[in-house]
């Protein structure tokens, strides 16, 4: 997406020619005249909101971004707001064209680097954690119990002679029996966890049962291709002898494996080694002006450089799918996008959904009012370059480039399956104010606006505010994003790593029939 021309102190933007709305930088209210646009406003309509600049009839297409979000439901005369009370979803036909935009990347001469830690197999940690899975709900209190030993706010002494451990995790889920062992629900919980248990941001794993569960760890360890070691223990509550046992082992464990995983030293590695997951919580009418578009540059950049972004969150790419399509590498990876597509209305259908669920209610708040709005916004989050594979939930993900990986649009979820992929970095734009972290991996905040920066910034990584404000443009803001997420991959902390999170957004998909 091309960097719009903005002014300081504009009212509106207009981000396409063929718009049938501008968006609001201000608040506007009844009778200000909008020069640009020939227009007075009629109505009050909130920052970040879409006001008509023309005469729109009924059941007539209403376009942002020179696409459409959505189909006037009543007429809409110039200078009102458009949103929900005159904005409907409708159905329209979509070209996807695969692969007709596919061209070659222009790969950097020199490639950025950055201070990763290297495993002995080779793969590139961006931090260095030891973590407790669990197979089941029924091993969770022990897992955090045993955990908690270790947080450096709690018992200081127990870390503090290994500085170069981040932090002992407990990734604990709410599901794991009461569902069919040979199900889809089941495959993706072992996925996601063998994901998690290789991952390069682990220096040791811990897999914790209860014993009697569906997910049997020796079941859940032969399908990812993992047996015990001194990285990865394994042992159930039942076996052990209870809860009090399981907890002392658990700690000792823990204590043999410090040693080791404490000796590690940042060195300089390609940025080939780098895997971003791109997300975005909490957007409004501005994250696909500033934010997104402004992490599409550094993806790019990313890209350019050898390194790997995620694409995800399948529901908020809905109905823009088709600008991905036209940038797939192959005709194959345009096709497996469209089927994951056709997966999701199937998947919404049979359990008496809709696809436009989302947007959220503060995505609302924000000025955003349908899906199409909200995925022609989000997919800026992927910037310019070929779509090179497309994956299911959780799966390795081992092509460079960009990539899509299908997940739910919730956060949490979408994120987790991310990581379980390989992401060491996750890079999350908001509008509404997210508060979130992955570990092991660090999750960076972009904020799409100046008053949510001011507002929050104590949860904030960068003000991508200054684009609306006239002060940088999208470019400038891509290529000091792209150098800050090094800089995170290096070591630098996160804002959400500061404040500990991590522990609790580990939310594997669940989509079992419980019984």
């Amino acid at each position: 997406m091309a960097s719009p021309l903005f002014r300081p102190r504009a009212r509106v933007i207009r981000l396409h020619a063929e718009d049938d709305v501008v968006i609001s930088l201000d608040q506007l209210v009844a009778g200000t005249h909008i020069e640009s646009e020939g227009v007075a406003v009629a109505g009050l309509i909130p920052p970040g909101h879409k006001m008509a600049a023309r005469a729109i009839e009924p059941g007539a297409a209403v376009r942002r971004y020179g696409q459409i979000i959505g189909f006037a439901s009543q007429p809409i005369r110039a200078g009102q707001h458009v949103h929900t009370h005159n904005l409907a979803m409708g159905d329209f036909t979509r070209d996807h064209a695969h692969a007709a935009d596919a061209r070659a990347t222009a790969y950097a001469a020199e490639p950025a680097t950055f201070e990763g830690i290297v495993r002995e197999d080779g793969r590139v940690a961006t931090r260095n954690y030891i973590g407790i899975l669990t197979s089941v709900n029924c091993s969770a209190t022990v897992a955090r119990a045993i955990a908690d030993r270790f947080r450096r706010d709690i018992h200081p002494d127990m870390l503090a002679p290994y500085p170069n451990i981040d932090g002992v995790v407990a990734l604990t889920h709410g599901t794991g029996c009461a569902v069919d062992p040979a199900g889809e629900g089941l495959a993706i919980l072992q996925r996601t966890l063998g994901g998690y248990a290789c991952h390069p941001n682990f220096a040791g794993v811990l897999v914790i049962g209860l014993g009697c569960e569906t997910n049997q760890v020796s079941t859940l360890l032969a399908t990812q291709g993992l047996t015990d070691s001194t990285r990865l223990r394994s042992f159930t509550i039942q076996d052990t002898g209870g809860t009090t046992r399981t907890i002392a082992r658990g700690i000792e464990l823990i204590r043999e494996m410090l040693p080791q995983a404490d000796a590690v030293k940042r060195q300089t590695v390609p940025v080939s080694h780098l895997v971003i997951g791109l997300q975005c919580g909490g957007s409004d009418g501005y994250s696909g002006i500033s934010a997104n578009p402004v992490l599409g540059a550094a993806v790019d950049l990313l890209v350019q450089h050898g390194g790997t972004a995620i694409l995800s969150e399948t529901p908020e790419i809905y109905g823009a799918e088709h600008l991905l399509t036209r940038r797939a590498q192959t005709l194959e990876v345009g096709r497996k996008l469209v089927e994951r597509i056709r997966w999701w209305e199937a998947y919404c259908a049979r359990n008496g959904a809709a696809m436009d669920n989302n947007p959220s209610a503060g995505n609302k708040a924000g000025g955003l009012t349908t899906v199409l709005e909200k995925s022609l916004g989000g997919i800026a989050k992927a910037g310019s370059t070929n779509l090179v594979d497309v994956y299911e939930y959780a799966q390795p993900v081992t092509a460079r480039g960009l990539v899509f990986m299908d997940t739910p649009g919730y956060d949490p979820i979408s994120a987790t399956g991310q990581v379980a992929g390989g992401a060491n970095l996750i890079c999350f734009t908001t509008g509404r104010g997210s508060a979130y972290g992955c570990a092991p991996s660090p999750s960076f905040k972009l904020a799409t606006n100046t008053a949510l920066w001011q507002r929050q910034s104590d949860d904030m990584d960068l003000n991508c505010g200054e684009v609306l404000d006239g002060t940088r443009s999208i470019e400038e803001l891509g290529a000091r994003l792209f150098e800050m997420l090094l800089d995170t991959a290096s070591g630098q902390p996160s804002r959400s790593e500061l404040h500990g999170y991590g522990q609790q957004e580990f939310v594997p998909w669940q989509i079992s029939v419980v019984t």
